[in-house]
């Protein structure tokens, strides 16, 4: 397993960490198998887009518009940290993202990335992990 750490910002990161993938499946020797991304934590999540400014503004807005921040959270009233959009933008899109490898290469096409999204609403250093599984 690799693992790196990515800095955010207090707002909506996005980071593209497809090449980080394929380095570490390429050192792996990995032939056929699965490629998990994961972060750990309950603010941010790992899925796949094509990796462009106006895509990545489109999800942005459409997770802006299911869960605002500006919006009244049982969590923000418990707990007084303002991120409980945070909390629900992760949970609707997941920790983890596991791409198939077949004859060494990525099942991903051409214009699909991996992305990680950091929501919270404070600077945090956020762990990645990547595991590779199979033969």
């Amino acid at each position: 397993m690799v693992e790196f750490k990515l800095t955010g910002t207090s707002g909506t990161d996005v980071t593209d960490v497809t090449q980080k993938a394929h380095q570490v499946l390429s050192n792996s020797g990995l032939v056929n198998g699965l490629l998990n991304v994961f972060t750990p934590g309950s603010t941010a999540a790992v899925t796949t887009i094509e990796y462009e400014p106006g895509a990545v503004d489109d999800l942005i807005s459409a997770l802006e518009r299911i869960a605002p921040a500006a919006d009244e959270y049982q969590h923000n009233l418990r707990w007084h940290d303002g991120n409980g959009y945070s909390h629900l933008r992760s949970a609707l899109l997941g920790p983890s993202v596991s791409v198939p490898v077949q004859e060494g290469r990525l099942c991903l096409s051409t214009w699909q990335q991996i992305i990680v999204l950091d929501f919270d609403n404070k600077p945090r250093d956020r762990r990645v992990l990547i595991q590779v599984l199979g033969e």
